[in-house]
């Protein structure tokens, strides 16, 4: 239902925490534990568990946290300045719209995130190498530009590849790189399945919006492929993802525990039929989610398969 309908009779104090928290999208937290999860636990597998640096990840997980929250609220506020979001939308946080919050509270909230993220990348890179400092400021720059800018990286069909890229490759390796001072082949292979899945999230809510993004001249993969083909493509990279995992563990770069993730598959399946049977936004609502708790399931069992793997070697 439409965010102004959900609560009404909420106190004001609750309706306000539930504000905030819709406009988080709760629901997609773990695009931001789930690389850093994934980057640390294949960097103990290499390294043994006395080798790991909690502080660093912790200050890491915080720091990816932040920026999705940013690139969340800067999605709300641009999207409410450009005229995107209506009180009809479905989806969406609605804080602007449904007037629970002003535009320049969002705004100024996103500008704290991230500049809060920014600290503790800057905190990362004295305690760790200077290097990482191009990948914060290209990470950074990502956050703002997805939505904003003249020319939104979100409206173009490169919207899952960057997404995927930043937070799934970028986040798995400098989460590998935090524990071990380095990157390498495996655990650029090891983040593979991450940067798909993450990548499918932004998939799922472009299928959602085809139609709204259309009429509002957007040029997102979804719109380029059609809704049948991005049904299909969907279910590929839903495909790729967990056979990589599969591969991984043949080619022993990780232990067969592992394979746990494969129980990604049952949402990931649910997410595709759903997209199936149904076309009306509110509808999608489900199988979008259905394509966050893909991430969350595979990465989640992924990594904790390499830890048990440590663990009962």
């Amino acid at each position: 239902m439409p965010a102004d309908q959900a609560y009404p009779e909420a106190p004001q104090s609750v309706s306000h925490i539930r504000t905030w928290w819709d406009l988080f999208r709760p629901h997609t937290v773990t695009a931001s534990f789930v690389p850093a999860f994934t980057g640390t636990a294949y960097a103990l597998a290499q390294t043994g568990p006395d080798a790991l640096r909690p502080d660093r990840f912790l200050v890491f997980f915080f720091t990816i946290l932040l920026l999705q929250t940013a690139a969340n609220l800067f999605n709300e506020y641009y999207d409410y300045v450009r005229g995107l979001d209506t009180k009809e939308s479905w989806g969406i946080g609605g804080a602007i719209v449904h007037d629970r919050l002003s535009a320049k509270t969002v705004r100024h909230t996103a500008l704290l995130s991230g500049g809060a993220a920014c600290l503790f990348g800057l905190y990362l890179c004295a305690q760790t190498s200077w290097l990482l400092l191009p990948v914060g400021v290209i990470c950074g720059l990502t956050t703002y530009l997805y939505t904003g800018g003249p020319r939104p990286i979100a409206y173009t069909p490169f919207g899952e590849l960057v997404a995927g890229g930043v937070m799934g490759c970028a986040g798995v390796n400098t989460a590998f790189f935090l524990q071990t001072g380095t990157v390498t082949a495996g655990s650029v292979l090891v983040s593979i399945p991450a940067t798909i899945l993450i990548g499918v999230i932004l998939s799922a809510n472009n299928i959602r919006d085809m139609d709204n993004d259309r009429a509002s001249g957007r040029k997102t993969l979804v719109i380029l492929l059609g809704r049948k083909h991005s049904i299909t493509y969907l279910t590929t990279a839903y495909i790729t993802a967990f056979a990589w995992i599969a591969c991984l563990t043949a080619a022993n770069l990780v232990s067969a525990w592992a394979l746990l993730g494969l129980l990604g598959i049952l949402p990931a399946w649910q997410s595709v039929v759903l997209f199936t049977r149904h076309c009306a936004p509110k509808d999608l609502m489900p199988a979008m989610k259905r394509a966050a708790q893909t991430n969350t399931v595979a990465g989640i069992l992924f990594s904790l398969g390499m830890l048990l793997g440590l663990l009962l070697n």
